[in-house]
């Protein structure tokens, strides 16, 4: 799993536990001042994502106000773009007289060489969300580009934003599937679509390298190919027409990082039928149903891929790997295999 540091209030005395997450935050993100109606018992857990030169942290806390004060602006600049995602509850940003409100469906930029007060959640309820921090200096865009960003407001619904969502929120699920040498790797990628997204919203892709530009039309259609895995005519030429390019180009794409088109396609179907022939909950499900749920409309070539990527047919597989709930072996659902 990835390198990571993790606070949680309840392992500190109630009289610590506010300036301790006070004294985090500014070394996440920036120097702030802090305020909470909460503070003399503050509840906050928080777990930092070691992505090289970038960081993402999921964090619930209860309701708390940020100011990034001109005073502290001077005193100490790591000059950084934070974004952050909520995921429950809203976040509400103050720039001199102008409020925005953000929600799940948003990304919330701020520019720590920027005044600006965040107030996250309300009430009494706990505020749950993911933050990214990214050095602006790390961003392929002109210096007058980035400083726009935190004035922007970033769907987390369509596009890079929503690519970006999606990947923020998974790495907080879990980090269980990458090594610790992945981090950095990560942290490209999330660079990738943030300036992506800027370039998108400000509409200058054209201010893009042609790496970046190649990269973010990777992720998209990794991303494309993901949601449609279920449809038999999911081949090459359909998905370059879908993204407006030649085939030639798409295999190029693939090529650079070292696969080919088709066999990442039947690599990603055979792992999501494999996961489903070992979950419990679908035990009672016929293999040839998951089969054709991943791409497979025939039962027989289905069984030929599967044995050949596992080294048994799906039917055994899910006799030995699929358990019941108590922990025992499952037994065989009916279907083709």
């Amino acid at each position: 799993m990835l390198g990571e540091r993790t606070f949680r209030s309840e392992d500190l005395s109630p009289a610590d536990r506010f300036d301790c997450w006070r004294e985090l935050v500014g070394r996440t993100h920036a120097p702030l001042e802090l305020r909470s109606d909460h503070w003399a018992d503050f509840r906050a857990s928080q777990r930092v994502l070691d992505l090289g030169a970038v960081s993402v942290w999921p964090t619930t806390f209860q309701p708390v106000c940020f100011r990034r004060t001109p005073k502290l602006i001077r005193q100490s600049d790591p000059e950084g773009l934070h974004v952050s995602l909520p995921l429950s509850g809203a976040l509400r940003t103050v720039r001199g007289t102008e409020e925005t409100v953000y929600g799940p469906d948003s990304l919330c930029v701020v520019d720590t060489s920027q005044p600006v007060d965040v107030h996250g959640g309300d009430g009494a309820g706990l505020h749950t969300g993911v933050g990214l921090e990214v050095p602006k200096a790390l961003l392929p865009l002109p210096r007058g580009q980035v400083d726009r960003a935190a004035s922007l407001r970033l769907s987390a619904q369509t596009g890079f934003g929503a690519l970006l969502a999606h990947l923020l929120t998974q790495l907080a699920s879990g980090t269980d599937s990458y090594r610790p040498a992945d981090g950095p790797r990560l942290g490209t990628v999330v660079v990738d679509l943030l300036s992506a997204l800027i370039a998108h919203t400000l509409d200058s892709d054209s201010s893009l390298p042609p790496e970046t530009r190649r990269q973010t039309l990777f992720l998209r259609i990794r991303a494309f190919v993901l949601g449609h895995l279920h449809d038999p005519g999911l081949t090459p030429p359909a998905i370059a027409a879908a993204h407006h390019i030649s085939t030639s180009y798409l295999h190029r794409l693939f090529q650079q990082q070292g696969l080919t088109v088709s066999g990442w396609i039947r690599r990603q179907r055979l792992e999501h039928a494999r996961r489903d022939l070992s979950d419990p909950a679908l035990r009672g499900t016929p293999i040839h149903v998951i089969a054709c749920r991943w791409g497979f409309p025939q039962a027989a070539d289905f069984s030929r891929a599967f044995r050949t990527a596992y080294g048994m047919p799906p039917k055994d597989y899910r006799h030995h790997h699929g358990s019941a709930p108590d922990g025992r072996p499952a037994r065989a659902g009916g279907g083709g295999g």
